[in-house]
C-alpha cells in the first residue's frame, strides 16, 4: 500500500508536468462549453432552435441552460467524444512508457510491476474525478451567468441529482480511460493504441450498433459494447424529448449501465495487469 500511494503520487506528478495532459483536458472543457452552451445560446438568441439544439423549443432550450439542467447536459458529450479524449489520455499515458523507457526504470527501481501500474491506473482515475468535477463547477458557473442575463431561475440542481449526474459522468469516463490504458498495453505505443481507441470509439461501435439494428443475432452483442453501456447511462439522465446527442443512447436502464460499465472497467483493469505481468518491457 505504501508502495502504490508512493507511486501514485510520482504519476500525478508526471502527468501535471506533461503538456499533453492539460492538452487533453483542456480540448474536452472547451468543447463541452461550446457544444452545451455557446451554440444553444446562439441558437435561442437569434430564435433558430429549430435548426439547432436538436430542434427543441426556445423555452425548453433555455430550460436546458439553466444550473438545474447541468447534471444532464454536461454528461450528454461523454458517451462518445468525451470518452475519446480520456481514451487518448489513458493510451498515451501507458503507451508512451514503452517508447521513453518509463515502464523499464520504474520496474527496475523496486516497486513491484502490480503497484507500478495500479499507481497509473489510480492517478488516471483521481484526474477523471478531478476532471468532471471541474467540468461541473464551470458548467453551472456559466448556466448560472445565462439564467442570470436571461431573467431565468437560478435555483441549483437538488445534492442527489447532481451527485447522480457526477457519478454517471465518472462512470463513463473512468471505463474510457481504463480502456485506453489497455490498449496502451495491447499496442505497447502510442500511436498505434490512440489511432485503434479513436477507431473503435468513432467508427466501429457506431457500424456495429447500425448492422444489429437490421441483423437480430448481432444485436445481442452491440447492445452490450462499451459504448452502448455509455451512452446509455448519459441516456437515462434525459429528461426531455428530442433527438439526443451522438452516442446517447436508452438501448440499457441506468442500473443496467452502471453494472455493465463496472464490469467493463474492471476486465480493462485485470487485463492491463495480466498484460505487464506476462510480458517483458525491454
Amino acid at each position: 500500500m505504501i508502495a502504490l500511494l508512493a507511486c501514485t503520487r510520482a504519476e500525478l506528478r508526471r502527468l501535471g508536468h506533461w503538456p499533453a495532459f492539460w492538452i487533453v483536458l483542456g480540448v474536452w472543457q472547451a468543447l463541452n462549453l461550446v457544444f452545451a452552451y455557446v451554440f444553444n445560446y446562439l441558437a435561442y438568441s437569434s430564435g433558430e432552435s429549430s435548426r439547432m439544439s436538436n430542434g427543441l423549443p426556445r423555452e425548453q432550450l433555455l430550460g436546458q441552460m439553466l444550473p438545474s439542467a447541468v447534471p444532464e447536459v454536461f454528461t450528454q458529450g461523454m458517451a462518445m467524444f468525451g470518452g475519446a479524449l480520456v481514451l487518448v489520455l489513458g493510451a498515451l499515458a501507458v503507451g508512451s512508457g514503452f517508447g521513453w523507457g518509463t515502464w523499464k526504470t520504474a520496474f527496475t527501481q523496486g516497486p513491484p510491476r502490480a503497484a507500478v501500474l495500479g499507481a497509473t491506473m489510480l492517478a488516471l482515475l483521481l484526474v477523471v474525478v478531478a476532471l468532471v468535477c471541474a467540468v461541473f463547477v464551470v458548467d453551472t458557473g456559466v448556466a448560472a451567468v445565462i439564467a442570470g442575463s436571461q431573467g431565468a431561475s437560478p435555483a441549483l440542481p437538488s445534492l442527489s441529482r447532481a451527485l447522480l449526474g457526477i457519478g454517471a459522468g465518472i462512470a463513463i469516463l473512468g471505463m474510457w480511460t481504463l480502456l485506453g490504458a489497455l490498449i496502451g498495453a495491447v499496442a505497447r505505443g502510442p500511436a498505434l493504441a490512440v489511432g485503434l481507441g479513436l477507431v473503435w470509439v468513432l467508427v466501429v461501435e457506431n457500424l456495429l450498433r447500425g448492422v444489429g439494428s437490421i441483423f437480430a443475432p448481432i444485436r445481442g452483442v452491440t447492445d452490450h459494447l462499451p459504448g452502448t453501456a455509455a451512452g446509455s447511462l448519459a441516456g437515462a439522465m434525459r429528461t426531455v424529448a428530442g433527438s439526443a446527442t451522438p452516442g446517447v443512447l436508452d438501448t440499457l436502464s441506468g442500473s443496467q449501465s452502471v453494472i455493465l460499465l463496472a464490469l467493463y472497467a474492471a476486465v480493462f483493469v485485470i487485463g492491463t495487469l495480466w498484460l505487464f505481468r506476462r510480458r517483458d518491457v525491454a
